[in-house]
Formats: C-alpha cells, sequence, structure tokens
C-alpha cells in the first residue's frame, strides 16, 4: 500500500476508561504447537503476545492511517463496503471510490435499487468488477431479507451473497466491536514473523495460522470501552495495519518496526525473507482480464447520449478477435454487459 501515514493529531482519541490492551495471551506449553514448527527463537518471543499488544496499541494510536471508514465514522454497511472495494486492491484507490459510493448509495436499500450500468461505472478501475454486482446482490438480500440493517452474526453475514470468512470477521471486529480473529494475508504474515520466526507462504490459511490468531487475540473487558477502542479490535487493525506498511512481503521495514525487540523472525535473521507464494502472481498484459477491462473502461467513457460500442469500435481495442469474442462473451455471462443483435455491447440496464 502506497498511502502515507497520518498524524496523531487526525486520528480520534483511542485512549479511553478501560480500554487497551488486556488480559495476557500467552502460547502456553509445546503441546500447543503446531507438529514441527517453533513458536519463536526463545520464550520471550512466544510467551508474552501482551507485549506485542500493547507496542502495537500504542504505534496504532500515533500512526494509524486516517481512513473515512475507521473509528466508528461509518456505518457497518460502510465498514462491509470498505472491504469489498479494499479487496486485492491498494488502499489509496479505494479511499475516493469508497467516498463518491456512499455518497450515492449509503445504504443497503438504495443500492439495492440502482441500476447495474450505474454500479459497473461507479466501480471504475477497481478491478474485478463481478465484485460490484455481487455487492448488490448482498444489498438486496439486506433490504429486502433484514429490513435495510446488516445481520450482526457471522453465520447470517457469511450466508450473504460474496461475503466470506474474511469479510464476515472484519465486519464483526471493526463494525460491531466483538472478539474474533480477523485472518487475511498481512494478519498472517505478521503472526508468522512474530511469533514463529517464519516467513508465511501465502495460499490458504492454514489450521495452525488459525489457530494462531485466536491464541493471541486479546481479551476484551466487559464494558466501558468503544468497539474500534476494544483491545481485540485494536489488535486486529493494528496487525493488518502493520502488515500493510511495515512488515510488507518483500521489503519490510525492520527499522521502524514497533515490535522489532520481540520479533522471532528478526532474531532468526529474517529467514526465507519474501520467497515466492504458493501461487505465483498472474501477469496481467495479454490476458482475457485485460480485455474484459478494456471493453467495460469503453463502456464507461461513452459519451453523453450514446449506450452501446459498435462491433467495429469492439475490434479496435483488441487486434485478437477470438480472444476478444471470448472476453465479451464471458463479460455477458458474467451480467456485466449486454449483447446486442448488431454486434455491439452495452452496460445492463
Amino acid at each position: 500500500m502506497n498511502d502515507t501515514n497520518t498524524s496523531a493529531e487526525a486520528v480520534p482519541s483511542m485512549s479511553g476508561g478501560g480500554c487497551g490492551p488486556k488480559g495476557r495471551t500467552i502460547l502456553r506449553d509445546s503441546s500447543e504447537r503446531t507438529p514441527g514448527r517453533e513458536y519463536g527463537a526463545d520464550a520471550e518471543h512466544s510467551d508474552d503476545a501482551g507485549v506485542v499488544a500493547g507496542s502495537l496499541a500504542e504505534w496504532w494510536r500515533e500512526s494509524a492511517r486516517d481512513l473515512p471508514w475507521r473509528f466508528g465514522r461509518t456505518t457497518p454497511w460502510g465498514v462491509l463496503v470498505s472491504e469489498v472495494m479494499s479487496q486485492q486492491t491498494q488502499m489509496s484507490r479505494v479511499v475516493p471510490y469508497w467516498q463518491a459510493w456512499m455518497e450515492r448509495w449509503p445504504d443497503a436499500a438504495a443500492l439495492a435499487d440502482a441500476p447495474k450500468a450505474d454500479v459497473i461505472t461507479a466501480w471504475g478501475r477497481l478491478g474485478y468488477p463481478r465484485r460490484a454486482l455481487r455487492l448488490q446482490e448482498c444489498a438486496r438480500v439486506v433490504a429486502n431479507d433484514y429490513h435495510d440493517d446488516l445481520p450482526h452474526t457471522y453465520d447470517e453475514l457469511t450466508a450473504l451473497p460474496g461475503i466470506g470468512d474474511y469479510t464476515a470477521s472484519a465486519v464483526m471486529s471493526f463494525a460491531y466491536g466483538e472478539r474474533i480473529a480477523v485472518i487475511d494475508t498481512n494478519i498472517r504474515r505478521v503472526l508468522s514473523r512474530v511469533f514463529l520466526g517464519t516467513e508465511s507462504r501465502g495460499g490458504a490459511a492454514s489450521p495452525a495460522e488459525r489457530a494462531l490468531a485466536n491464541k493471541v487475540l486479546p481479551e476484551d473487558p466487559v464494558a466501558g470501552c468503544r468497539g474500534f477502542d476494544r483491545p481485540s479490535v485494536m489488535w486486529n487493525q493494528s496487525v493488518m495495519e502493520l502488515g500493510a506498511v511495515i512488515c510488507t512481503a518483500k521489503s519490510p521495514l525492520c527499522e521502524q518496526c514497533p515490535v522489532s525487540a520481540e520479533c522471532a523472525f528478526l532474531a532468526n535473521g529474517r529467514p526465507g525473507l519474501g520467497e515466492r507464494r504458493t501461487r505465483p502472481r498472474q501477469r496481467f498484459q495479454g490476458t482475457d482480464r485485460q480485455v474484459r477491462g478494456l471493453v467495460l473502461n469503453a463502456l464507461r467513457g461513452l459519451p453523453e447520449g450514446r449506450s452501446a460500442v459498435g462491433r467495429e469500435d469492439l475490434e479496435r481495442l483488441w487486434n485478437d478477435h477470438i480472444q476478444l469474442d471470448r472476453c465479451i462473451a464471458s463479460l455477458d455471462d458474467d451480467g456485466l454487459i449486454d449483447m446486442l443483435p448488431d454486434g455491439s455491447v452495452r452496460l445492463p440496464g
């Protein structure tokens, strides 16, 4: 992520009566450890997650980016929209799209009634435009089945269209202040490095990684704490933030890290730093994804009064017309465009 950290003055105070990291969490004995993997170079790296939580909380208060959906400044629906938009997309790109989206469609009911063409156009260059239509499907369920009130339970959230474990957990934590482990690529990388002393190689989260995330999650006080101030919420946010801006995959800024003194990975000499993920990154140039994007961008950029791109204009977008036709057909299958009898295409009504 390329966003610049904001100053402490720009971020609402996160101190409060009875709030902050509490409930020291300990990785207690070798029987709880994953076979064949050590939880750090020595005891101090594994036995006191509370020290890490305290350091991260202080860093979070001083350095957290002032994103518009943070610190209780949006609705649960706004949090969900931010999480869907942020998937596989740099946060700096998400902010203006999220602000424009929420101004236009501030709740599920508003999005549910929007024309598909407007939804696809507003998604812009966030990538993976099917997410926009899935989000609208989700909005219709929330508006119709839950009276425009986003569900409050994990099981109800994961039953919504397009909402998986990560997004449901993030909403439960960031929107509702519930104590639940949020597990994404950044969090897995930080936890693996700090507590296991090893590099996280990506892929799907393993049972061992999920067990670790649950084990080090701080306890929350019974009362007297705003949702975003609760230790478990601050932990999820700060660990994720650390992975995004400091403990990055290839070039971690260890000299700036607030938990470098507790990091087993750094103590071990950063073994395997930046090892390739289990699944290599897909190239973009020349792929069907690129061609699909060209077609959608041509439709989004039509001047007022025009609603379709003709066949000749489509063929100018891409020289390989066999690939072009395949991509147009796939966009039609996904409900992202309508194919007209004369070979032109338009955004769905």
